[in-house]
This record gives C-alpha cells, sequence and structure tokens, in this order.
C-alpha cells in the first residue's frame, strides 16, 4: 500500500487495523513537489512489490502527467483509490474532510427509507423479547446487588438527544454514586473514582445497559445506531464538528457501529472519529451490516471492554 500525500493523518488504530491487511505502508511526498519526482517515489517503490494499491491522500488537484502515470499502472494490475474510497473500502468509516467548506461526503447520508425501517422494527423487537427473557435473572441480580452497595434510586434516568435532535429520557442501571456529577457534567473515564464496585462490573458487562430495552421498545431508540449523547456534549462537539448533528437524522442506538469499533472517547476528536463510523453505518445500511454490528457487540461484551 502507498500512500500519496498527507491529507488524512491516519492514527493509531486505523495503521493497527490496515497493518493487518498491508504487508507494508509506504508513504510519498505531494505537496509542492514536482510531478516528475513523484512519479519516480511511486515508482521505485511500485517497482518493488507484486501489487500495491495507491491512496491518493491529498486535496491538490492531480496533474494531468501524473494522472496519466496512474492510469498506465491501473492498466497494469496496480488499483489508485481516493482516501475516502480507501476509507470506507478499508477502514469502514466515512472520511471527514478537515476542511469544513467541503461538504460533499453528506449527500449520500440519508435517513433510512420505509423498508429500512421495517427490517430494523422486526429485528429490535425480535432480539429484545429474547434478551430480557435471557437476562431476566440477570436484571434481578443487579436491582439486588444495586441497593446493597449503593444508597440511591436503582435506575439513572438522563437525558439524551434522538431522532432529529428531540430529547428523551434514556434508562440505565445506576453504576455510580449519586452525587456523581456534583462538580458538572464530565465523561467517565477508565478506573473511574464515582463507580462503585458493582457498578464498575455492570459497565464492563455492559449490564448496565439493560434497561435501555425499555427505550428500544418505546421506540425511543434502535437497537443498534449511533450513541444517544447529551446536549451539552454534542453542543461542545458541533462548535468543532459543524455537522455532528448529521447522526441524529437516524434514532440513536443501544449499541453501535461506532461503538464496537472505536474505543470510549472523552474529547471532540474521538468524537468526530466515531462520527465517522457512525455516518458509514448510515450511508451503508444493510441486514448483513445489522447482523455484523450484533456479533461484534456480544463479542465486546464477553471482552468485558465496557468503560
Amino acid at each position: 500500500m502507498l500512500v500519496l500525500g498527507k491529507q488524512h493523518i491516519f492514527s493509531k488504530l486505523e495503521l493497527e487495523t490496515l497493518q493487518k491487511k498491508f504487508t507494508t505502508i509506504d508513504f510519498v511526498e505531494y505537496k509542492e513537489i514536482d510531478s516528475k519526482e513523484v512519479i519516480k517515489q511511486i515508482a521505485s517503490t511500485v517497482t518493488k512489490k507484486e501489487k500495491t494499491l495507491i491512496v491518493l491522500n491529498t486535496q491538490a488537484l492531480v496533474p494531468d502527467e501524473l494522472l496519466r502515470y496512474l492510469t498506465k499502472l491501473e492498466q497494469e494490475g496496480i488499483q489508485y483509490l481516493t482516501i475516502q474510497s480507501f476509507m470506507e473500502k478499508y477502514l469502514y468509516k466515512c472520511y471527514i474532510p478537515p476542511n469544513h467548506t467541503d461538504i460533499s461526503f453528506l449527500e449520500e447520508i440519508k435517513p433510512f427509507n420505509l423498508f429500512e425501517r421495517s427490517i430494523k422494527f422486526v429485528i429490535d423487537y425480535g432480539i429484545t423479547v429474547i434478551i430480557l427473557t435471557l437476562t431476566f435473572p440477570f436484571i434481578l441480580y443487579a436491582i439486588y446487588r444495586i441497593k446493597k452497595e449503593s444508597d440511591g434510586p436503582i435506575f439513572f434516568k438522563q437525558k439524551r438527544l434522538g431522532q432529529n435532535g428531540k430529547e428523551f429520557t434514556c434508562i440505565k442501571f445506576r453504576s455510580m454514586s449519586i452525587d456523581a456529577e456534583k462538580n458538572g457534567a464530565q465523561f467517565a473515564t477508565v478506573d473511574d473514582e464515582r463507580v462503585y464496585p458493582w457498578g464498575k462490573t455492570m459497565r464492563e458487562t455492559r449490564i448496565d445497559e439493560l434497561p435501555q430495552l425499555w427505550n428500544v421498545l418505546k421506540r425511543d431508540m434502535y437497537l443498534i445506531g449511533p450513541r444517544p449523547e447529551r446536549k451539552v456534549w454534542t453542543d461542545e462537539f458541533e462548535k468543532e464538528i459543524p455537522y455532528y448533528n448529521e447522526r441524529h437524522i437516524v434514532k440513536p442506538g443501544l449499541t453501535g457501529w461506532a461503538q464496537v469499533l472505536y474505543p470510549y472517547g472523552a474529547n471532540a476528536y474521538d468524537a468526530k472519529q466515531k462520527l465517522m463510523y457512525d455516518l458509514y453505518y448510515i450511508k451503508h445500511w444493510s441486514l448483513w451490516l445489522e447482523i455484523k454490528t450484533i456479533f461484534k457487540t456480544i463479542m465486546v461484551v464477553l471482552s468485558r471492554k465496557g468503560v
């Protein structure tokens, strides 16, 4: 794999994912460099490998001379992709350009149609009933342990943003002390001191999320979709990511594509990374993607990667 340009700076997580798919990853400078020099660097790289994928990771126009060379390489079996197509094909996320004036990537992000909503409705209700049936003993035990270990209510209720930015009351088992936000809203962290012992176990195993199945039955949420966020955070994220609310064109989910592919985030950078996965899920929704997300969620729960 050869990356031409530095429009997108690959994160450590992205590089780790790509290293599982490509034997080597080479980078070639592009900005303010003569086309002949760029062609020379590409040629010296592709001749050393049997197959090479070239990623056009640049905002600059591709000169005719370089374009003719890339076309010639394509005829020889060497594929080239734009950074947008590459990220969707190999990283399963939609590329968001750093230039906020370029919003062409949003053109194909549309709400689910009637057929897609119907399929999700059947999946949501069917799986929710199964989960409630299988986890009922755990729900009773969770209530018992919460009462035993921590003073305060069993359930934690909080306003979250749903479809089209409308707020709804999200319900979870309370995993933190009742004065967890006495100093104002803040993100949860690994080994958060506000979490009591049984609360930590619930977060690791996702047991604390089970009451949200009621939100799914009420149709406030999907089983799978973007994570429901608080307005205080979406307002902050929108200052740095003007199109952040694009994720609200569909209902949020108890789990989601971003939640199973990206670690827990606590800032605007993480929010943008997760948004890329959320937009991919909305753009490429299919029954197969729904099944993959469910399977990956099960793997996350079994590996106890909750926060």
